[in-house]
């Protein structure tokens, strides 16, 4: 059986909420404790809460969960910057954590000096250093540079040579926290290169924190979700980013009823009352199938009379990439509202996109282009496949039904019969997707 990279059994770690107490109070807390008077003690905060887990050798795991679920402070410990309050972390191997990448530049020393300086810190012998120095150079495009003083490096330059360092390390096990958007766009996608060339040629245990769900179904086999210092749930990247897209909408559709009666952006002149999702059959529905018809219902209160008006509705996923948007200056060019309620109906025939969480949007503009409402993430709905998917949901956005066709009907390859096969006559032979 093979040994685990990671092994975390009941981990917690507490910390005594409140500011660090001066000389006098604990010199007055001495006191009172030697005179039998009782000392008021800060509570208590859990940051991680009886979590266990393990990562096998090779394997990709994703953490993912909202600011100050213990995301950090879980890294922290198997990276061993921290200790635990009770439980365990059992480390098999060597770590290379990219957790503060640049913490520890000193601002006098140059390029060439931190980069043996940082590669020491992370375990790395001047030998090793000596062999990788010219490639971390040459990917942190810093060869111009290498001899100035740090401090006359902009921060994108730092984090640029940190990060080039931190990956040069040969190590049994990667932890990653936050670090590929680090620089420009196309630095930034350098480093993802790099992080996919670690990941599927070398055969590491990765453990990745970020806030970018999309990157970590795209590079993760495997995720977990903390809540408030809780492991509450481990399983596939697609299933636990799912379940977290909407945990995430519960909350925003939470903020959005504690404030329905504001506007969002815009001028005030309108208010948007309610936002509803039906399904084909017109009932109120919080999932529909990929290709279903979606109806969105939306009522708002026009405060004062107004002509030529723009509405323009839509779709986006959790992640604000948008989805569909259509405009009423499509079928009336000129709409014109009196004060008061009305209700529009967004009608789309197929809503053919791939499993996932997604919002309305709406935007209300006048003949002068001038913005009354804009608003997003106005209701959540969750479209999600009746049927067992054949390939992973990262892979697509849009549910498109597509036909492979073997042209030459190769002998070897065997189907079975379906009731709209392709006619004898024809020399395809057509594989609905």
């Amino acid at each position: 059986m093979t040994t685990p990279a990671i092994e975390v059994s009941h981990l917690t770690k507490e910390y005594r909420l409140g500011a660090l107490q001066s000389l006098k109070d604990t010199a007055l807390n001495a006191g009172r404790r030697l005179l039998g008077k009782p000392v008021a003690e800060r509570p208590l905060f859990k940051a991680l809460d009886d979590v266990s887990f393990t990562v096998q050798p090779g394997e990709v795991v994703g953490i993912i969960g909202h600011n100050g679920a213990g995301k950090s402070t879980l890294l922290k410990m198997l990276a061993r910057i921290s200790t635990p309050t009770s439980g365990t972390v059992k480390v098999n191997g060597r770590i290379a954590p990219l957790i503060e990448v640049g913490a520890g530049f000193v601002p006098d020393f140059t390029g060439r000096e931190n980069v043996y300086l940082n590669g020491a810190i992370l375990g790395m012998s001047k030998a090793e250093i000596d062999r990788k120095f010219d490639e971390i150079v040459d990917f942190a495009e810093m060869a111009d540079f290498i001899d100035t003083p740090v401090k006359r490096y902009s921060s994108g330059m730092q984090v640029k040579l940190a990060f080039a360092v931190a990956t040069s390390v040969e190590s049994e096990i990667l932890i990653v926290d936050e670090v590929l958007a680090v620089g420009d766009l196309a630095f930034q996608r350098k480093c993802f290169d790099r992080m996919e060339e670690i990941i599927r040629n070398e055969g590491r245990a990765v453990i990745v924190v970020s806030h970018n769900i999309r990157q970590i179904e795209r590079i993760c086999e495997r995720a977990l979700l903390i809540d408030h210092g809780l492991l509450v749930e481990d399983g596939s990247a697609q299933t636990v980013c799912e379940r977290f897209y909407e945990q995430s909408n519960s909350r925003i559709e939470a903020n959005m009823a504690a404030r329905s009666r504001t506007r969002i952006a815009g001028s005030g002149e309108l208010t948007l009352l309610n936002v509803s999702v039906l399904d084909k059959n017109g009932e109120p529905a919080a999932a529909i199938a990929p290709g279903e018809p979606l109806r969105v219902r939306l009522r708002f209160e026009l405060h004062r009379a107004m002509d030529d008006l723009e509405i323009v509705v839509g779709t986006h996923r959790t992640d604000f990439v948008y989805i569909t948007a259509s405009s009423t200056r499509s079928q009336l060019p000129a709409l014109s509202l009196g004060a008061g309620m009305h209700e529009i109906e967004y009608y789309l025939p197929s809503y053919p996109v791939a499993t996932g969480t997604y919002s309305v949007r709406m935007v209300v503009m006048d003949r002068h282009h001038r913005v009354l409402f804009d608003g997003e993430s106005l209701r959540s709905f969750v479209v999600r496949s009746p049927r067992a998917e054949p390939l992973n949901q990262q892979w697509k956005i849009v549910e498109a039904p597509a036909e492979f066709r073997f042209i030459d009907s190769p002998k070897h390859i065997e189907t079975k019969p379906r009731p709209t096969s392709v006619s004898p006559e024809s020399q395809d032979m057509s594989i609905r997707a």
